[in-house]
Order: C-alpha cells, then structure tokens, then sequence
C-alpha cells in the first residue's frame, strides 16, 4: 500500500518520519541521505550522512571539518536499513557519485531520483534502472517543449571557432564532462582552468576518472590565439564580461544562460521531456510525485492513467 505522507516537505527539506531522516536537506539534519556533492543537494553540518564515496570526497573538500559529524559510506547497489526502511543507492548518472535513493517499507517501493540524466558521460557512473511503486523525480525540465540536443554535436560546434574561447560552467561535474567531451571531440583545443576546479578534477581523477588532457590557467597563455578553451566558474565568468579577443560561451540547459547571439553550448546534467517519459517507462511507476520543478505538464500527459502529485 502506497503511504500518501512518506516523505513530506519541512523546512529542513524532503523529510521520511517513517525513517527518520532527510533526503537532501537544505538546513543540517540528524540523518541526511544525500544524492550527490551539489551544494543545494548536499549541506554542510549534519550529524550522519549516508552517500558514495565520490559524494563524501566532494563534500569533505568543499566543507572541510564542518561536512558531516559521521560519515557512513555506502556503495552502490548494497542495501542498508534506518529504522524500518531498506534504503539502496542506485547510479543515477547526474555526476560522480550521483545516486538515486531506493526506499522498501511495508512491500511498497519508493523511487527518490535526486538530479539525474540518460545521456550518455564518461566521468560517471551511468544511470540504472530498477522498478517502484512511487518515482519521486526531479522535474527541472519536466515541460514537452523541452529536448535537450545531442551533447557531442554540441561540443562539436566549438571546432568551426578559431578564437580563444571564454567557457563558463559549474565546477562540479559539469566542467569535469567538459573537459572529457572536448578533448574527444575537439581534440586540438587546448583546455586551460580555473584553479578553483582544479581540486575537484583531482578528486576525479583520483577515483579513476579519466578527463583527458588539460593545464591550470595562465595569464600569458590567452594573450595567444591558439584555440585555446578557458573552462571557468560562473562568479568568474560574469567578471570576464568585457574581455576581448575571446569568444565567450556558457555551457548549460537554460536558454537564460546562454550569453553568445551566434553560439550556443546546450549542454544539459538532467533529465529532460522525453527522458522523463523514458524514465516512467522504466520504473513502471504507480505513482508518480515531482520536486524541483513543474510537474503540471506532466499531471496533464498521464491525465488518469498514472496518479501525478506535486510535492
């Protein structure tokens, strides 16, 4: 029997009383289960935090001693219990260590995706699949007119741009894609970074990630026009408004952050339309509630056929 109040919103954020715990708090919690290492997935100061190792890596580099009193590593795919609840962390392909959240309580199987995607990316762990009674999705781009493009094909389009470009992207797992992305399919850019991604790439690479070639930035080496491609975070980005002799270029799935008329970078970590739709296919859902997003699009797709609540 599927339980209406599983999991309710507070204002820690995603709460199972059943548990007793958060998933994903957005204020410090006693229990957190946390997806992955993205700062509004995974705050600093909770008591015990359950998550991948690649998640406690992130978040011990980024919080330093206030990441977490306790951390209980969990590999994939190897079932733990809090309270009456059997919890499983399944990949879910969003970045490095990004895990969708399995909970069984009573017979009933509840799906929490956290962010996640289906295109494919060399620098993680690719999405799994298993069925629920209730998927819990994100819906960030749950809309029909939202399809998001081929990302190779993208990065294949900064290969007609001769000049120095100007790149802006997260630092944590988008810029880590790029890096692999570009020196696949645009082998003769010359990747620089930010010195602020640099620590998170090694953490990357520690765990067996392979990024493919790149160098720390410098100054003199821009100043060059050798298709040179300066991967950098968005606070320096939007400081380097006015630079010259660069093309600049953000890479990400919202049109609002696309910042060049001629070229776009549509490059997207999450699920969108169709992979939605691909994703009920495959967790044969009985129910479906959303998060993060708008989720009225798809209340009006399934209609009543598929039972849609919006947390």
């Amino acid at each position: 029997m599927i339980i209406d109040d599983f999991v309710q919103i507070d204002e820690k954020g995603l709460y199972c009383k059943y548990g007793d715990f958060y998933l994903d708090p957005k204020l410090p919690a006693k229990i957190a289960v946390i997806t992955h290492g993205h700062a509004d997935h995974a705050v600093s100061g909770n008591h015990d935090v359950y998550c991948t190792r690649a998640t406690a890596n992130i978040m011990q580099l980024r919080y330093d001693r206030t990441a977490a009193k306790v951390f209980n590593i969990v590999d994939f795919n190897q079932p733990f219990t809090l309270g009456r609840i059997t919890i499983t962390l399944i990949p879910a392909g969003h970045m490095l260590g990004s895990a969708q959240v399995l909970m069984e309580y009573e017979g009933t199987r509840y799906l929490y995706t956290g962010d996640y995607k289906l295109q494919a990316d060399d620098t993680c762990e690719p999405i799994e699949w298993v069925t629920t009674d209730v998927l819990i999705t994100e819906s960030t781009f749950a809309d029909p007119e939202v399809i998001h493009p081929d990302p190779v094909a993208e990065i294949q389009k900064i290969n007609a741009i001769k000049t120095n470009i100007l790149l802006g992207a997260y630092g944590l797992g988008k810029s880590q894609r790029l890096i692999n992305l570009i020196s696949t399919y645009a082998p003769q850019k010359k990747i620089l970074v930010h010195h602020r991604i640099m620590p998170i790439n090694a953490i990357y690479q520690k765990m067996g990630v392979v990024l493919g070639p790149h160098q720390i930035y410098g100054r003199k080496l821009m100043k060059v026009q050798n298709e040179f491609v300066y991967i950098v975070p968005p606070f320096t980005f939007d400081s380097y408004i006015r630079a010259t002799g660069v093309t600049r270029l953000f890479a990400s799935g919202w049109k609002n952050l696309q910042v060049n008329q001629r070229d776009t970078l549509f490059i997207s970590d999450h699920v969108d339309w169709n992979d939605i739709l691909e994703t009920i296919t495959r967790t044969q859902p009985q129910q479906i509630w959303t998060l993060h997003g708008d989720g009225r699009h798809l209340k009006a797709h399934f209609n009543n056929d598929i039972f849609v609540k919006l947390l």
